[in-house]
């Protein structure tokens, strides 16, 4: 027997729901349709977030808390009008993404079963140049919600020193993402240079709360801000994306005056379309705050002088230029004579 569907009219475009009646989000019951019509309900923020950037797909066929399919590769077989930006690894092999340029992309991909996208820093048109500097503000074990909004109202400040303007969101789970606009003139180890660089004043400020230390075993409870996610390949939940939690949580755009007071189950299914149909998209201006590397750069090079250098990248990595050994501290102690 064929699998019950329905059609919804998405513009000029047509997109079928599959099983439509699958409950994909246990706490409230919300159903695959619910999650695809979401995805139309927030239709120009979430075509803004991922407007022309190569885009991965994290699928839950079964409902947010079934297997993840981690998807980076676009289906062969698929409508005409989905778009795709082909994208090189740091391992040397490509792939053909889903790059957005229209909401029923979206809805397509979401009736997939893909909760959350995960786009690129960088647009279609010159994909190895992001145009988009990502601080990942990642509370570690002992440490909470609170703890990350105290450190981002410190990035705030350490922004506006620098004359950027950055645009804050929950992630939907732990942390929250701040997003800055670049120009897309300089390559990822670039840009990740400079926000190592930002993370680490950052840390300076507040050691007893913040760290960089890429390894696990050394940052203890304090809260981590992930310049890794800066290197090529590495990709955070849009705004907009429904995290896949039983609770259907949403990461979620914010003014900076309101990130003090909210927290991350504020923002779910239901009450995301409700703020959505009042407010709009709140960081609609973000494409045209520009902000200059310029300024961050000069802190790379005092870095450089006073003898700090780069910090270890992902494991899937090639060996960096500059790079330190990437060997996880306690086990090279071991091998100290």
């Amino acid at each position: 027997m064929a699998s019950p569907f329905v059609e919804l009219e998405v513009g000029e475009r047509l997109v079928r729901v599959t099983n439509p009646d699958k409950v994909f989000f246990s706490a409230r019951g919300e159903t695959k349709l619910d999650h695809v019509s979401y995805y139309l309900g927030v239709g120009e923020g979430i075509v803004r977030a991922l407007r022309e950037r190569p885009t991965q797909l994290k699928r839950h066929p079964d409902g947010a808390e079934g297997e993840a399919i981690y998807q980076k590769r676009v289906p062969q077989h698929r409508p005409e009008w989905i778009e795709t930006a082909r994208v090189t690894f740091p391992s040397g092999r490509h792939a053909d993404e889903l790059c957005v340029t229209e909401v029923a992309q979206v809805a397509w991909a979401a009736n997939l079963g893909t909760i959350d996208f995960h786009p690129w820093p960088s647009r279609r048109a010159d994909v190895d140049h992001p145009d988009e500097l990502r601080i990942d503000i990642d509370p570690q074990p002992g440490t909470t919600f609170a703890d990350a909004r105290r450190v981002a109202a410190l990035v705030r400040e350490v922004l506006a020193e620098l004359g950027y303007t950055g645009w804050p969101k929950t992630s939907g789970n732990r942390g929250i993402h701040v997003a800055c606009r670049i120009e897309p003139r300089w390559e990822f180890p670039v840009v990740r240079r400079c926000a190592l660089a930002f993370a680490r004043e950052v840390e300076r400020r507040l050691p007893e709360l913040v760290t960089t230390a890429w390894w696990k075993e050394e940052r203890g409870a304090r809260v981590f801000i992930d310049y890794n996610q800066n290197a090529r390949d590495r990709t955070i939940a849009s705004a907009y994306s429904v995290r896949a939690r039983r609770d259907a949580t949403v990461s979620a755009p914010v003014d900076w005056d309101e990130l003090p007071d909210v927290e991350t189950e504020d923002f779910t299914i239901p009450t995301m379309l409700e703020r959505f149909a009042r407010l709009g998209d709140v960081q609609a201006g973000i494409d045209e705050a520009v902000c200059d590397l310029g300024a961050l750069l000069e802190w790379v090079e005092r870095e450089e002088r006073e003898g700090v250098g780069e910090a270890p990248y992902p494991p899937n990595f090639p060996k960096m230029p500059g790079e330190p050994a990437r060997v996880q501290p306690s086990r090279a102690r071991r091998k100290d004579p």
